[in-house]
């Protein structure tokens, strides 16, 4: 069916279905103060708009709106049609918590009462 339509339309088509997909997407790249919104995330790369983001490399923060997903180290991009492909080299999840330098049992109480309630 894309055969019978004008090319106009075409490209018409394809600029709504980008601006969908980046107003859809609450994944965003922050490389120092710029901030590119991602198209796509997995195990080990993210994908963004060709149009929208640069060649970058080195490390980057991933945010889901505001919340910190990740911290990663780009070393390597492809561009594959209006994409363009990152692959990570490390990615490390970001917590709100700090790390442990033990290992906690899984049996382990939740707190510590100091006094009475009675």
């Amino acid at each position: 069916m894309t055969n019978l339509l004008p090319k106009e339309v075409l490209e018409g088509l394809a600029l709504a279905r980008k601006r969908r997909e980046r107003r859809r997407s609450r994944l965003r790249v922050h490389v120092g103060d710029q901030t590119f919104p991602v198209l796509r995330l997995w195990e080990n790369g993210i994908a963004v708009d060709r149009e929208v983001g640069p060649n970058l490399r080195g490390l980057v923060d991933i945010y889901d709106g505001s919340r910190h997903l990740m911290q990663a180290l780009i070393v390597t991009s492809q561009d594959e049609g209006n994409m363009r492909y990152y692959d990570f080299k490390w990615a490390t999840q970001a917590s709100d918590r700090p790390a442990l330098d033990y290992d906690r049992p899984d049996d382990a109480p939740a707190g510590l009462l100091t006094h009475r309630l009675l």
